[in-house]
């Protein structure tokens, strides 16, 4: 079989299992960790918008530019990518099998590289990054596919 990676992630861990064959339990070799991604707004915004004055003489709070949440989310899509790619490129897997929570499966797929993209072979967007391995197991089919 060939070396198989399956990335199990949201926005605030990613998973990384193997299997030793087609229909084998899964295996977690390694994991990343974004505890950003489970903070409140106003815990990772360190100062309260801006006011503006509008010619009626009334107050306006100034909005924010981006949604705090959905740009930590982004920088952790960039380092999960990161990681997977530093992975291809030390030839640690051939195939790919990707499982995320839907909003931050879409972030990923804009994150990753076209080398990695080549060696996708399953994506799933279900957001079951805190299951056991054998829970998350249940959802791949139950030969894993090849490339």
């Amino acid at each position: 079989m060939k070396l198989t990676w399956i990335l199990v992630a949201d926005n605030t861990q990613a998973r990384i299992f193997t299997a030793d064959s087609p229909s084998s339990a899964l295996e977690e070799i390694d994991g990343l960790a974004h505890t950003e991604g489970r903070l409140h707004d106003r815990e990772i915004t360190t100062d309260l918008p801006g006011r503006i004055k509008s010619a009626d003489g009334s107050r306006h709070a100034l909005e924010q530019a981006t949604d705090p949440k959905k740009h930590e989310a982004d920088n952790f899509a960039h380092q999960v990518a990161q990681h997977l790619e530093a992975g291809h490129n030390a030839n640690k897997f051939e195939q790919l099998l990707i499982i995320a929570e839907p909003s931050f499966l879409g972030l990923l797929r804009l994150c990753l590289p076209e080398q990695v993209k080549k060696h996708v072979c399953f994506e799933l967007d279900k957001n079951i990054a805190p299951q056991s391995a054998v829970d998350i197991r249940k959802h791949l089919p139950q030969y894993l596919p090849h490339l």
